[in-house]
């Protein structure tokens, strides 16, 4: 073989070489890209699978029985547990001067032949000490409606009969306190038709069937309708207002609750969609054009009209999920520290009886708040182009979209400092429709909508008047009086 073919032959073999070294390497970038990608998706069925209500805005009722720990976002305060200095406490109260008076005489004189002297005195036996003892009485009182004859009146000669007065309209029925107890049974205390059902028969004596309990609940929710809309027109003028919604279920159909809400007032309803059909149907938000503090979900910002505050505490959550799985990651620590740094601030001098930071404070914050995003955009910066044979851009991840949504939101984030009528987080919109999950856990669900709508009314009325000072079964109990207002004063 000469030398010009050895030449061409290792040529020729260098070349194979070369696109075999070629083929190989773009072979192990792929593979390195799908390593990746596995590797990414398997941190991120980590994360979801270690998902809970302190690091992520999961509901608490989904973490079941294993709860998470530590179980609040508070940081430890250093004071000792209980009652601080200048709690004020509670105890019993008499409720009312005493119906009997028991005495008892000791245990030597009930034995003695001159007890009956001594009691004919007066002078010996004194009262020592007092104790009382508070019981309850249940019973029912029955009510016998006589509608009067007069076979000739002595002034015309006619026949008269006496009318009944409006609402005894059967020969036995229940009065409106048993329709009162059956509703804030079922509703406030959030037991099923067959419990109220064996609750009151043992209790009463009387035998309620499910359907007319659950006609009573009807007439509680008709007998408060009126003073919802009243609630309702105040909540659209009022200045803040928190929305938040909650689903439930109508005999095997997830539904929805959407709940307006203030410290002073509650509006609840309910429909088949969670978006902005449904907060179209609760009709603030369409009308609203004061703060609305919420949980920072998309529908929400379709309202332009409004001034947006979003829940800190939702965020709080979400950041202390980052410091979990990205421990490398400073920016997460930093605005946790940052958020606190502003409540605590922001306490301080709403204590002082200020209505905003200074401006020293303000500047401070804002400064601090500009440089963890920063950090936060160079610690996880934005997913690479995908190669050219992928299309599209890789998914931002979590916490991308967070340090986007923090950048965005900077002024809604920092409202609550600007303004102290706006509260830090959107605890008072949860702790209001809470009442739907307890009612769906003991419960297990409602059968109709109208049923749930029923049981909305009245919750939103007797939370109303609990806010100002009402019980519940003050409040129900003015609605059948008549004077359903009484919840609003």
């Amino acid at each position: 073989m000469d030398k010009d073919m050895i030449i061409e032959s290792l040529t020729n073999q260098v070349t194979d070489l070369t696109a075999l070294v070629q083929a190989l390497t773009e072979s192990n970038e792929a593979l390195n890209e799908t390593v990746k990608d596995l590797q990414e998706t398997i941190r991120e069925l980590q994360r979801q699978l270690n998902q809970n209500s302190q690091n992520s805005s999961k509901p608490p009722s989904s973490d079941g029985f294993n709860k998470p720990s530590p179980k609040s976002l508070r940081q430890k305060s250093g004071k000792k547990q209980g009652g601080q200095k200048g709690h004020p406490g509670s105890h019993m109260v008499l409720p009312h001067e005493p119906d009997e008076c028991s005495r008892h005489l000791p245990k030597k004189c009930l034995s003695c032949p001159h007890l009956d002297e001594c009691a004919m005195s007066g002078k010996v036996f004194t009262c020592g000490e007092k104790r009382y003892e508070v019981n309850a009485v249940i019973t029912t009182r029955v009510t016998e409606h006589q509608a009067i004859h007069v076979d000739a009146c002595p002034c015309t000669g006619e026949s008269l009969t006496g009318e009944f007065p409006e609402g005894i309209w059967a020969y036995m029925q229940y009065g409106d306190s048993v329709s009162v107890l059956a509703g804030l049974l079922s509703t406030y205390g959030a037991v099923s038709a067959m419990r109220t059902h064996v609750l009151l028969g043992s209790l009463l004596g009387v035998s309620l069937s499910t359907g007319t309990i659950s006609t009573m609940v009807s007439k509680c929710a008709q007998k408060v309708g009126g003073t919802l809309a009243t609630i309702k027109s105040m909540l659209i003028g009022a200045k803040v207002v928190n929305f938040d919604e909650t689903g439930t279920d109508v005999n095997g159909k997830t539904i929805w609750v959407h709940s307006s809400s203030t410290p002073e007032l509650t509006y609840q309803t309910i429909n088949a969609k969670r978006g902005q059909n449904g907060m179209d149907g609760n009709g603030v938000l369409t009308k609203f054009n004061g703060i609305a503090v919420h949980d920072c979900w998309s529908p929400y910002w379709k309202y332009n009209d409004v001034t947006h505050g979003v829940c800190n505490a939702h965020l709080l959550r979400e950041l202390t999920g980052i410091e979990q799985y990205s421990p490398e990651h400073k920016w997460a620590a930093g605005f946790k520290t940052l958020l606190r740094s502003m409540k605590k601030a922001r306490d301080k001098a709403a204590a002082k009886g200020k209505t905003e930071l200074s401006y020293y404070y303000l500047h401070k914050f804002d400064t601090e708040y500009d440089r963890l995003m920063k950090l936060a955009d160079e610690e996880c910066p934005l997913p690479p182009d995908p190669p050219q044979k992928k299309k599209g851009r890789k998914k931002k991840g979590k916490e991308r979209s967070l340090v986007e949504r923090l950048m965005a939101l900077k002024a809604s984030v920092c409202l609550f400092i600007r303004d102290f009528d706006v509260p830090f987080d959107n605890n008072q919109a949860e702790r209001d429709v809470r009442n739907v999950k307890t009612k769906t856990k003991v419960s297990g669900c409602f059968r109709t909508e109208s049923g749930a709508q029923n049981y909305l009314d009245i919750m939103s009325y007797i939370s109303t008047g609990r806010k100002h000072g009402i019980s519940a079964y003050e409040a129900l109990t003015a609605a059948f009086a008549g004077n359903a207002e009484i919840v609003l004063q």
